[in-house]
């Protein structure tokens, strides 16, 4: 991966931590993957309203440990104003239960997934995705808006 901008969904975070997932292995190792290439070589996506940052706080340690999940939480926490490896961008929050961001159309996407369309969108930047199937399910929504989806465990991302 070179320095192609990433939201990286939560799923991704858990998964890597491996507990409290339903990931396989195999899914578990393409996460820490992932979080390593990000970390080494990437440009992570933030939003400058700490949406994000937010969501991983509810699954992932401060302090960094013990999961490769929890050290990405942290490497963002202490990095989100250095620039060099994280980017932070505007979005927009309206009181509007269709879209959520101003960056959005109108959707059915879960509420909780907008904030990292809206930051991918403001970023131009692709979606990293372990376990949630609804990336595949609006995958026409996300395509209108020219956003890829890096699908790093489509075992899991598609409801059978």
């Amino acid at each position: 991966m070179d320095s192609e901008p990433t939201v990286t969904d939560t799923n991704v975070l858990i998964a890597a931590n491996g507990r409290n997932t339903h990931a396989d292995l195999a899914c578990q190792i393409a996460c820490i993957t992932a979080i390593m290439e990000i970390h080494t070589g990437g440009m992570a996506v933030l939003d400058y309203g700490g949406l994000i940052l937010e969501e991983y706080a509810q699954h992932c340690a401060y302090s960094g440990q013990p999961g490769v999940g929890d050290i990405f939480f942290k490497y963002l926490l202490n990095n989100q104003h250095a620039g060099a490896r994280v980017r932070v961008v505007a979005i927009t929050g309206l009181d509007d239960p269709q879209r959520s961001f101003a960056e959005l159309p109108a959707n059915t996407l879960d509420p909780s997934d907008r904030k990292f369309l809206a930051a991918a969108v403001a970023a131009q930047a692709v979606i990293l995705n372990a376990t949630d199937s609804d990336w595949h399910e609006h995958r026409t929504l996300v395509k209108q808006l020219s956003v890829a989806v890096r699908q790093l465990c489509p075992q899991h991302a598609e409801r059978v």
